[in-house]
């Protein structure tokens, strides 16, 4: 059961009568022959890595766009074989359903049909693209890539906090922390026997290529620019894929097919493996004053011409309007029980839910249904009178915008700070490159935390930083979680 008391707050590391967890025994024998000012030393040389390789990223809403250094902790989240498998099957069985609501709610849309899901909340989502309705894809996948949010309660079970399915971030943080770790930590990496995660760029490619259903494809990296807060990935991603990464202007549409111009002429381009939102796709049908995309581009998507992945239309299905009937969707669409469970979610455009809302907020963890990133959230039990005030205000002016939560605990790991090795609150977040034919998962995908003591926000633009995450193989025969 979810709890907030934080007496009873999950500790990854150590167990409620104080032992230490099996998985983390090797990492606590090193950590006692670390003094604080050894580890700090370490965390130093993990952000000088970083700064050198311009691991960055943007923090939106100040004075300026500000580029910072992501934070790194030197100590690693460590998931068993066994928890892991868990968790692999259960992201796995979320990505088949959400897949399948978004071929459904294109086609026949049966769910609605069935009076599961309101037609409102699908047909009227800001993210839901009319003109995706009845276009057959070369497969049924919508979500090529994914990120699943995970959050563990005070028994230390897993909850889905929320799902990602547009332009999910973080790899390649995932990535360069296996590498600070593997260079700072190498031989007690190489006890724990962790599986590897750098193979994640060739999955991509295999995953973009097989949803193509053309033998040789040509695939582009699509960014909207340096500016981004995600750059560094789109340009780490293209450099490990071998493909080209590419601005709007540097492509163009001829005759229904895409082409990125070159210096020895033009290159038919067959997958857009895109990181740009919906709206700035083609400012022929999108918003008329993007000049991130490519005019004409959805004529070429829509003649079957080119992939985009993610598919345009995919945000609707994880939207947070629409994350509280997933659960009914794996029922629904595969005949089974869900093996992740949601938080428990008001939504506001309900009255009765909008009432407990408001007369709750003070306790209560407030959305924004379109929001990211960590930004417009109200933390009921750490704001002001005035806060809620106002946020009660903007809930009123509209409320199908937001959804509530529960104040979670979310679990804590063991975390290098100025004073010393302190609990701090994290999440997880795996990534799901999802094919006509499997579903394949990093192992153990992105830990972040949140660095200020007592905070639950561990978004990197929200003074969050992230760790590496272990999955130890040892008894995992069957356990191979990141595809083949």
């Amino acid at each position: 059961m979810l709890n907030d008391n934080a007496t009873s707050i999950f500790d990854e590391m150590h167990s409620a009568d104080g032992q230490i967890r099996p998985a983390y025994q090797t990492l606590a024998n090193w950590l006692t022959q670390k003094r604080t000012h050894e580890l700090i030393a370490l965390n130093q040389k993990a952000l000088a890595l970083f700064y050198r390789k311009g691991v960055s990223f943007t923090v939106y809403g100040e004075s300026q766009q500000t580029e910072r250094i992501i934070p790194f902790d030197i100590i690693p989240r460590i998931i068993a074989s066994r928890e892991w498998n868990m968790l692999q099957n259960g992201c796995t069985q979320r990505i088949r359903a959400l897949n399948a609501f978004l071929y459904d709610i294109y086609h026949k849309r049966d769910i609605i049909r069935a009076n599961l899901i309101p037609e409102a909340v699908v047909l009227q989502n800001p993210c839901y693209q009319p003109w995706m309705m009845n276009l057959d894809l070369p497969t049924a996948i919508y979500a090529h890539v994914s990120g699943i949010d995970l959050i563990r309660d005070n028994d230390g079970e897993y909850y889905v906090l929320e799902d990602n399915l547009r332009t999910p971030s973080g790899v390649s943080y995932m990535i360069e922390g296996r590498l600070i770790s593997q260079r700072l930590l190498g031989d007690t990496l190489d006890k724990n026997k962790v599986l590897p995660v750098d193979n994640y760029p060739s999955l991509l490619k295999s995953c973009l290529v097989e949803n193509s259903q053309i033998d040789d494809p040509f695939i582009v990296v699509l960014t909207p620019g340096r500016y981004n807060s995600a750059y560094y990935e789109h340009t780490f991603l293209a450099r490990e894929m071998g493909v080209p990464l590419v601005h709007g202007y540097d492509l163009y549409v001829e005759n229904n097919g895409v082409y990125l111009r070159t210096t020895s002429g033009p290159k038919r381009v067959d997958i857009i493996y895109r990181r740009i939102d919906d709206d700035f796709l083609d400012p022929l049908v999108m918003n008329p004053n993007s000049v991130l995309g490519v005019p004409g581009l959805m004529a070429a998507y829509r003649s079957g011409q080119v992939i985009i992945a993610n598919a345009p239309g995919t945000g609707v299905a994880d939207d947070k309007s629409i994350y509280p009937y997933v659960n009914e969707m794996i029922k629904f669409y595969l005949g089974e029980q869900p093996i992740l469970h949601n938080v428990p979610t008001w939504l506001c455009r309900d009255k009765a839910d909008l009432d407990y809302v408001l007369a709750h907020l003070d306790t209560l963890v407030v959305k924004e249904a379109q929001g990211s990133g960590g930004y417009g959230m109200l933390i009921g039990p750490k704001s002001s009178k005035a806060e809620i005030a106002a946020y009660r205000a903007r809930i009123l002016a509209d409320p199908a915008a937001f959804i509530a939560q529960p104040t979670l605990a979310l679990s804590t790991c063991p975390t290098c700070t100025e004073e010393g090795i302190a609990p701090r609150h994290i999440d997880l977040r795996p990534f799901v490159l999802s094919s006509p034919d499997k579903i394949r998962l990093s192992a153990g995908g992105l830990t972040r935390v949140a660095l200020r003591d007592g905070s639950l926000v561990v978004n990197s633009s929200q003074g969050g930083g992230v760790k590496d995450t272990w999955v130890t193989q040892e008894n995992s025969a069957n356990s191979v979680g990141q595809g083949e």
